[in-house]
């Protein structure tokens, strides 16, 4: 390297300054020395020795947390000043070596591991890039700011999500409560008291938390559909749905509306169900998707729903929804959706009969009887209708056996309604003879 001797020689007079100042206590001093050695390689364009004085300067006896720290984000400035991808990651190993442990330093070493993990990202290493990640709790970082924290914890799921890890997805994605987008960023800017900790600004790259929340809901969707959890898809696109800046785009909200739309009508018939099926239609907006209110009214009316006609009448709809936002809904949508339909009519047939025979059921359900039966043996087991079967007889009833405590209850109802009738009765038996005397006796 040319002029190496000069820059050893200046490097080897600036490591005494630094000395006597750090032996002195000077904080000002030390750091001043330690940044002008790195400024010395960086304008050298000496890579190694960076790294080297990097290391030195911070192993140093009693060396001050002050000038680790200013050394450390110093030499963060270059990392993308380096000249190939070898340097750029070797500079920024040693950083997070020297980093390690080191409290003072948790911001700048989380940074530095996110930048590392996009490097192995963009190699194709992902499951390095994740093990990398999943190193750094920021959760548990006080001078952090609670933007960057969001996006650090984001991005470590989303990281799980590209390697099929949806356990630990699940586990990091807990770490963030969803009611911390609903915070007013505004509000919770107020002066840190005597002793607390000073919160950071979050860098320029960091997302707004309404930004975070979108993206946020897109890998909780991601990781719901890897199971078919349609409610729960639902949901989360319909906190997206509740974003101001989705809210007044039509060309935004249009496209989540329609997923709501489908995913409410392929998850399994519940309480959460209905409530958010009536919530949707009285939304002002569907009525700009006048397809998708009459396929939720029919859904919420108690009436049997042919689904040959409802799919011939669907299907370009729930064909096209691949090429809105968030894809296709799924690889098994159209096999579920018509089991929804067939759960729906089988709810619709138990609100009307008591009692059925298995071959009329199976023509409303226009099934085969064998079909028929086990689609509803299905219900039956996940506790979403009480219905009994009599093979033999071919009958289907709906009525669910009664608690001792019920019968008695009812017993007892019916008692004291019939004593009542009984004294109203004689009230009016009574009445009609003592007008009848009166009237003799006139």
């Amino acid at each position: 390297m040319e002029g190496g001797g000069s820059l050893d020689s200046q490097i080897e007079s600036l490591l005494n300054v630094e000395k006597q100042m750090r032996l002195n206590g000077d904080v000002a001093g030390t750091k001043k020395a330690a940044i002008d050695i790195l400024q010395l390689c960086f304008a050298a364009r000496a890579w190694k020795t960076l790294n080297d004085q990097i290391v030195v300067l911070s192993k140093r006896r009693g060396q001050l947390k002050q000038a680790v720290t200013a050394m450390v984000q110093q030499a963060m400035q270059y990392i993308d000043e380096t000249p190939d991808i070898e340097t750029k990651i070797e500079l920024i190993k040693t950083l997070n070596s020297v980093s390690a442990g080191k409290i003072y330093v948790e911001i700048e070493r989380a940074r530095l591991i996110k930048r590392l993990a996009k490097i192995k990202e963009e190699q194709g290493e992902i499951a390095e890039a994740a093990d990398l990640m999943q190193e750094i709790a920021v959760e548990t970082f006080g001078a952090m700011a609670k933007t960057e924290k969001i996006a650090f914890i984001l991005e470590q799921v989303r990281l799980c999500l590209d390697r099929q890890d949806y356990v630990r997805a699940q586990i990091l994605s807990r770490k963030i409560s969803p009611r911390v987008f609903d915070a007013d960023p505004s509000k919770e800017k107020k002066k840190p008291k005597e002793g607390e900790s000073i919160v950071e600004e979050a860098p320029a790259d960091i997302p707004s938390l309404l930004e975070l929340k979108r993206i946020y809901y897109g890998l909780m969707i991601r990781y719901y559909s890897h199971s078919n959890d349609y409610l729960e898809i639902c949901r989360c696109y319909k906190s997206i749905y509740e974003v101001p800046s989705v809210k007044e785009d039509p060309s935004q909200w249009i496209p989540v509306l329609r997923k709501i739309c489908w995913y409410l009508v392929l998850s399994p018939h519940d309480p959460m169900q209905s409530s958010l099926l009536n919530s949707t239609l009285e939304d002002k907006n569907l009525s700009e998707i006048p397809h998708f209110r009459s396929l939720l009214k029919q859904v919420i009316t108690m009436e049997v729903i042919q689904w040959t006609a409802l799919w011939n009448k669907f299907k370009e709809e729930f064909e096209n929804e691949k090429n809105m936002l968030g894809g296709s809904l799924g690889d098994k949508a159209a096999e579920d959706l018509r089991e929804r339909i067939i759960e729906h009519n089988i709810l619709v047939v138990s609100k009307y009969y008591a009692r059925i025979t298995v071959k009329r059921l199976a023509e409303l359900l226009c099934l085969t009887v064998e079909e028929a039966i086990k689609h509803l043996s299905d219900m039956v087991v996940s506790k979403a209708l009480v219905a009994k079967v009599d093979r033999p007889m071919g009958v289907v009833c709906f009525q669910s056996a009664k608690d001792s405590n019920d019968i008695l209850n009812s017993w007892a109802s019916n008692l004291e309604k019939l004593l009542d009738l009984v004294e109203k009765s004689c009230h009016q038996i009574h009445k009609e003879t003592m007008v009848h005397k009166a009237a003799l006796k006139v």
